[in-house]
């Protein structure tokens, strides 16, 4: 498939953003937002989101993240995604030797053990038990005493002080309606000290919604025939029906509204999205 790539600097959006970090967080969603100094959970079980009104997250991550028998096969059919791209965008800002990421969706930790041979420490966060033994595997097999894994999700992660470098998360915030997508932001902005980085990929529709019809089926001409190898047409087709994608024009005002500055963004076929933010 030919790409289009484009790259922008993405101008601050003007006046404070709607619950602006300098401020005093609203009652109502306090529920939602880490609060620092409740220490942090290196290891094992994070606290899980108990309010009524809060969703399970597990719900949304879909059953098959949750089988280990295609976790097992869960790189090859990714295609064994290349984390130096998103290393190096971190190094680029700042981040070196004595960093501090969480990895946010960390699935089978392609990215999470590379950035434990590069960063001080990795906090690798997954809703799913048979992704993170996977993991767990992985970094004693590796000796990389400096990745704690922690069971958890976009809005129940908590993190402790000190506030984090870096945030990346490739591939999961579109398991979130959009409502929550603002929140789970607002939680990862509040995890990172100030100039901290949030390195985010995910599927996101660069295209008009007259154009919709169009893009996907272009999509799904260059699907995987065999499912083991890769995404399948039925993979993407069920991905729009059952996840929660959204619009660019939509998920950019999120991260101002939390409090991000969107540096760089790239975007792949009009479905794939690559940025890089600051917090404000």
């Amino acid at each position: 498939m030919d790409y289009m790539i484009m790259e922008y600097l993405a101008r601050p959006a003007p006046g404070p953003a709607p619950y602006d970090l300098g401020r005093a967080v609203p009652k109502w969603l306090e529920f939602a937002l880490p609060l620092r100094g409740e220490g942090t959970c290196r290891c094992g079980e994070n606290v899980l989101v108990a309010e009524s009104w809060m969703i399970d997250e597990l719900a949304y991550a879909g059953p098959e993240h949750l089988d280990a028998a295609f976790v097992a096969g869960f790189d090859r059919k990714q295609g064994y995604p290349d984390p130096a791209e998103d290393l190096d965008a971190l190094a680029a800002q700042g981040l070196d030797a004595s960093a501090a990421v969480v990895d946010l969706g960390t699935g089978t930790g392609q990215f999470a053990l590379a950035a434990a041979r590069r960063f001080g420490h990795v906090t690798a966060v997954d809703v799913s038990p048979a992704m993170l033994a996977l993991l767990r595997e992985r970094a004693a097999g590796a000796g990389l005493g400096n990745l704690d894994c922690v069971r958890a999700g976009f809005l129940s992660y908590q993190h402790g002080d000190p506030p984090a470098d870096a945030v990346y998360t490739r591939h999961a915030l579109h398991q979130l309606p959009d409502f929550w997508k603002v929140l789970a932001l607002e939680r990862i902005a509040r995890m990172l000290r100030p100039g901290g980085v949030l390195r985010l990929r995910d599927l996101i529709y660069d295209f008009r919604p007259a154009e919709t019809g169009e893009v996907f089926r272009n999509w799904f001409r260059h699907a995987a025939a065999d499912p083991a190898e890769g995404y399948t047409s039925e993979d993407y087709a069920e991905h729009i029906r059952t996840e929660h994608s959204t619009f660019r024009w939509l998920f950019e005002p999120m991260l101002a509204a939390a409090g991000f500055e969107t540096v760089a963004a790239e975007f792949q076929g009009r479905l794939y999205g690559t940025y890089t933010c600051l917090r404000r």
